[in-house]
């Protein structure tokens, strides 16, 4: 199957894929799965990451074969992949990763944050084990991603990029919602602190998106709420993360971006 590169439409000369890394794709039917199918589409070289005791603790079963099955679609459109387990609740983890991405593929031109700690507890059950864990995953882990891959850039000016996904869902899901909205944060913050490298830096927040979590009624709910009247897909979240990649995506910077059907409003 032949490939699409945005690169070949305006460089002048050809070189080597673009290498993106994305975090996060364990299932097939997640948000960074489809991300990471997209971005090969696009041209993109993908290697991906994935830990799947988390899926342990989730109420969808786990997909031991998650990860190979992506890894296969992204060949599939003519692109070299690389499938890395990492948990990064380790704060070791980030550093290995970026090393093993480097060794494997090359150096990271596009960061694609898609993890995430997520167990639903309140203000009066969560525990400190668990908020500890949340803040590692979702905060620490994405800090020390971000900084490994800044102090490593090497890249041209104004085409690298980080992304980074995000929820407002805080009741009933303490520490998910608060670790978010530091991740949030940080990661606006990195749209001014890498600005001598040119890199951008944006959140997307895509809404509830159905990937084995929602039932029924739940899911009816967010269709009769959302204007457009269905709920959002990983691919509907995958279109704006592939712009935000893009060279025509690159002049969005630190910006929180809803992309949710309209759900958002009111």
């Amino acid at each position: 199957m032949s490939r699409v590169r945005h690169r070949d439409e305006r460089d002048t000369t050809d070189g080597p894929a673009p290498i993106v890394l994305v975090t996060g794709v364990g299932r097939t039917v997640g948000i960074g799965a489809a991300i990471a199918v997209r971005l090969a589409a696009d041209g993109w070289d993908v290697a991906t990451t994935h830990w799947t005791p988390y899926d342990d603790r989730m109420p969808w079963q786990r997909q031991d074969d998650g990860p190979a099955r992506v890894a296969a679609a992204v060949r599939d459109r003519g692109s070299r992949v690389l499938t890395v387990p990492a948990d990064l609740e380790d704060p070791a983890a980030p550093a290995a990763l970026l090393d093993t991405v480097e060794a494997g593929l090359g150096p990271v031109t596009a960061l694609v944050m898609c993890h995430c700690e997520s167990v639903d507890s309140g203000l009066l059950d969560t525990t400190v084990e668990s908020f500890d864990r949340h803040y590692a995953v979702n905060v620490r882990a994405s800090w020390l991603l971000v900084r490994e891959y800044a102090t490593r850039w090497r890249g041209a000016a104004g085409r690298g990029r980080v992304v980074a996904l995000t929820s407002d869902h805080v009741v009933g899901n303490l520490p998910y919602g608060a670790t978010k909205g530091a991740l949030d944060r940080m990661v606006i913050a990195a749209a001014r602190e890498l600005a001598h490298l040119r890199v951008s830096a944006n959140v997307v927040n895509p809404g509830p998106v159905d990937t084995g979590w929602m039932g029924p009624e739940l899911a009816a709910r967010v269709r009769e709420q959302t204007p457009l009247g269905r709920g959002g897909t990983p691919q509907d979240t995958a279109a704006l993360v592939s712009f935000l990649c893009s060279p025509e995506g690159g002049w969005v910077n630190g910006q929180l971006l809803n992309a949710d059907g309209g759900l958002h409003v009111g």
